[in-house]
């Protein structure tokens, strides 16, 4: 059976990918090569997903349908060499996960070729991620559709032009780290009120996942929800006003744009 996805990479991202994409049935094991230079984690992914391994980029980037980059931003440029002097018929669809790496970059490494960059946060290694990508200047409908199968496996995907990727991984790359901060406050603040520890950690985490489940359900707007719940007078208008005078709300807004000028200032340094 020919390969359809190749695999540059085997760490954590790359087996989350892996992982949901064989669990769903949308590959079958002998259907992918996944190419990682540890024969100890070879060992282990061969074990465990029973699929084609590799230490050799090149079989990947030659036999593949599909090739998803997986691997750190810091060693790109060794792994572009291996790219160098391959000739394909019909190029492959080059989808990187590599976070600060331009498209541009990532085209220069391959004329000619399709290539998507995606940004998936770390959710999506419990398939509750969230990805958002954008298409190269090669890229064509049915290369978007593809991306949007194959990152839909660990979470849900939405499509934006490259100029918004550094707010992406503000929010949504960055958000799980905000997120943490917040459950830990919230049981913090339980063992303050007089709650043993394990029971305000699992108030916290329960409450902040059924808050984000209903809105998504729903899709109502989160200040309505915030109305609904917040009886004049009562205990949760009180805890608002508190976070209000606290500047809850402009930490966070902050936080995403500290996060989104960082990024590109990385993504600069990488070009």
């Amino acid at each position: 059976m020919p390969v359809r996805l190749g695999i540059i990479g085997g760490g954590v991202m790359g087996e989350a990918l892996l992982s949901r994409l064989l669990a769903q049935g949308l590959y079958a094991p002998e259907e992918i090569l996944l190419s990682d230079p540890t024969p100890e984690r070879q060992q282990v992914l061969s074990e465990q997903y029973s699929v084609q391994i590799t230490g050799n980029n090149l079989e990947v980037i030659e036999g593949s349908q599909i090739i998803l980059l997986a691997i750190k931003p810091q060693i790109f440029e060794l792994v572009a060499k291996d790219f160098q002097g391959v000739h394909c018929e019909t190029p492959p669809l080059i989808l990187s996960i590599l976070a600060g790496l331009p498209l541009a970059k990532l085209e220069a490494a391959v004329p000619g070729w399709p290539v998507v960059r995606a940004m998936p946060n770390t959710p999506s290694t419990v398939g509750a991620g969230m990805t958002a990508i954008a298409l190269g200047s090669r890229a064509l409908p049915e290369h978007s559709e593809l991306a949007h199968e194959i990152f839909s496996a660990v979470g849900q995907v939405v499509q934006v032009p490259e100029s918004m990727m550094d707010a992406v991984t503000g929010l949504s790359g960055s958000g799980p780290g905000y997120v943490s901060i917040v459950i830990e406050a919230l049981a913090d603040g339980g063992v303050a009120a007089g709650l043993p520890r394990a029971i305000a950690n699992q108030l916290a985490v329960q409450t902040v996942l059924g808050t984000a489940e209903l809105l998504r359900t729903t899709g109502i707007h989160p200040a309505e929800l915030k109305d609904r719940v917040s009886s004049p007078g009562g205990t949760t208008i009180a805890g608002i006003a508190c976070l209000e005078e606290l500047g809850l709300r402009s930490a966070l807004i902050e936080a995403v744009r500290t996060a989104s000028s960082r990024s590109r200032e990385l993504g600069k340094a990488t070009q």
